[in-house]
């Protein structure tokens, strides 16, 4: 999300206080997005699985991801989006919204069709072709077969999310400079089924270029949330990020949730 110009300081008393604030919303948004990644889960054990090795697990719910990610491509749904900023008070000063339905056109190919879409009062940031391809494509399946070879998943332990027994893996790319694009963060896995039904963590690295006259294009952290459709495939329903995202100079109270629903099989698909 690219940040938009802001009015230059008037003295330098209010610089040295704007300074503080920039530090202490960074700090906050650290706290804000390691909570999101935390409802719901219970305690952490750090012990390893048993009658299974980790490896094993990440073999099995990579190929898991392979198979309903393309499956979700055979189905319709719902999808709602809304993107908010909050001023000091926590009052919502600009929001994004949109609803639209992934549907089946009489020529047979699936498209996406807008159902609502007020004008945006965003005026803090904007969004970019990589905020929509977060909500469109990274955000609902953060790792890809053929990302593995590029990615560090190293296992946590074990923990109870809502009424789930998991495996929990930290997520990280190799090399962060070459590897653009590539989730970061935490993921967790049901230890019957080997399928991932949480993420939390950045879709993408943050890029802050040094140039003056280049926005910088930062993404919040998300936690997303699956469940089980016909009887197998897990999909995304719920996403969620809610921080201050650290802009060079000036943070920005976001709130973005994102809702994946009335998943139907297409016809002929």
């Amino acid at each position: 999300m690219p940040g938009c110009a802001e009015t230059k300081e008037i003295c330098r008393s209010f610089g040295r206080c704007a300074g503080l604030l920039v530090a202490c919303l960074i700090f906050s948004a650290r706290l804000a997005a390691q909570g999101v990644c935390d409802q719901g889960n219970g305690s952490l054990n750090p012990g390893q699985p048993t009658g299974i090795t980790p490896a094993e697990i990440i073999q099995k719910f990579v190929a898991n991801e392979a198979v309903f990610k393309s499956a979700r491509d055979r189905y319709g749904y719902t999808l709602s989006v809304t993107v908010q900023t909050l001023d000091n008070f926590g009052q919502i000063d600009g929001e994004y919204r949109q609803i639209s339905e992934v549907v089946m056109e009489d020529n047979g190919r699936r498209m996406e069709r807008t159902t609502y879409a007020p004008e945006s009062t965003l005026r803090k940031l904007s969004l970019s072709e990589d905020d929509l391809d977060d909500i469109h494509e990274r955000i609902p399946f953060p790792i890809r077969a053929d990302e593995v070879p590029l990615l560090n998943i190293a296992y946590a332990g074990r923990q109870h999310v809502d009424q789930l027994s998991t495996y929990v893996f930290n997520v990280s790319p190799k090399d962060a400079k070459k590897q653009k694009k590539i989730f970061e963060g935490r993921i967790w896995v049901d230890d019957q089924d080997l399928v991932i039904v949480k993420t939390c963590g950045k879709p993408r690295p943050d890029e802050i270029s040094k140039k003056k006259n280049v926005p910088a294009n930062i993404t919040p952290v998300f936690v997303t949330y699956r469940e089980q459709f016909d009887g197998k495939m897990w999909f995304p329903t719920y996403s969620k990020a809610d921080e201050f995202l650290p802009f060079p100079k000036h943070a920005v109270h976001i709130r973005e949730v994102m809702k994946y629903s009335n998943y139907k099989l297409l016809a002929g698909r």
